[in-house]
């Protein structure tokens, strides 16, 4: 079993029951103690669990899943919700855009106006939303059904002669070394398409989703990215975040029953 599974299995067993013991994987996964061992340090350090004497826990503060999106993800909702409206003033009439799959971007998808716009997605919820609404021209990539996901496609590549004008993207994790990173090669795949064919590029991302880091990294932080995420982030990790050139936006929660402004 490659290690990228092992991984895989580890985490899912950590969303399960909050702990896992080195002396079970080990005979999971038919390896020596010593290589579940190196394999619990690789996603420690990635911020996906902490290490404990003969096993490792979900990292405190990880309220979020980190595996592959199944449903729509109600934690950090507020968050989102804030997020949402946030990008949703980055959006004008006939502009091209791309909403990736994700419970974020499913919130813009909600509170679109039926304007002229042409939406391309791969995320069924997000289609739903949006058949309601005439006036916007839905595009999909195609594929196959995984959850509320269309993936795998095979002929995704004329993707490559769009002009998205703007890309609503999420995201695993956001990490410095790791850049973009997220669990299925497929979805890295329809990701890394979206991010090069887009003009302008915006991630979503609740604070939790910082210093993160999933197995496949699918962009890099040296790109030019505006992250749209959540005044919950703290201030040292936006700094560090800023200081290697991106534009970070924070969306303010709701006060007193009225949604506050966004911040650069």
């Amino acid at each position: 079993m490659l290690a990228a599974e092992r991984h895989r299995i580890i985490l899912e067993r950590l969303e399960q029951s909050g702990a896992v013991k080195v002396s079970e994987l080990s005979e999971l996964f038919q390896v020596t103690e010593k290589t579940v061992r190196e394999d619990l340090e690789k996603l420690e350090e990635k911020g996906l669990l902490r290490r404990t004497h003969g096993g490792a826990v979900m990292e405190q503060g990880n309220e979020d899943s980190l595996l592959p999106l199944q449903i729509p993800n109600a934690k950090h909702q507020q968050e989102k919700a804030a997020i949402a409206e946030l990008a949703l003033s980055c959006i004008e009439p006939n502009d091209i855009i791309a909403l990736d799959a994700g419970s974020s971007t499913l919130e813009l998808a909600k509170l679109l106006p039926n304007m002229p716009l042409t939406v391309l997605t791969n995320d069924l919820l997000i289609i739903r939303e949006l058949t309601m609404k005439e006036a916007v021209r839905l595009v999909v990539p195609g594929g196959y059904r995984h959850h509320n996901m269309l993936i795998g496609g095979e002929s995704q590549e004329w993707i490559n002669r769009l002009n998205i004008h703007k890309l609503f993207l999420s995201t695993t994790g956001i990490h410095l070394e790791y850049g973009l990173t997220i669990f299925t090669e497929e979805l890295a795949k329809l990701k890394r398409l979206y991010l090069d064919n887009a003009k302008q590029v915006y991630i979503l991302a609740d604070h939790s989703k910082f210093d993160k880091g999933a197995l496949i990294t699918y962009g890099s932080l040296d790109e030019t990215y505006s992250i749209i995420t959540d005044e919950g982030i703290a201030p040292e990790v936006e700094a560090k975040y800023a200081a290697s050139g991106l534009r970070i936006l924070k969306a303010e929660l709701p006060r007193g029953g009225k949604r506050g402004k966004g911040k650069v």
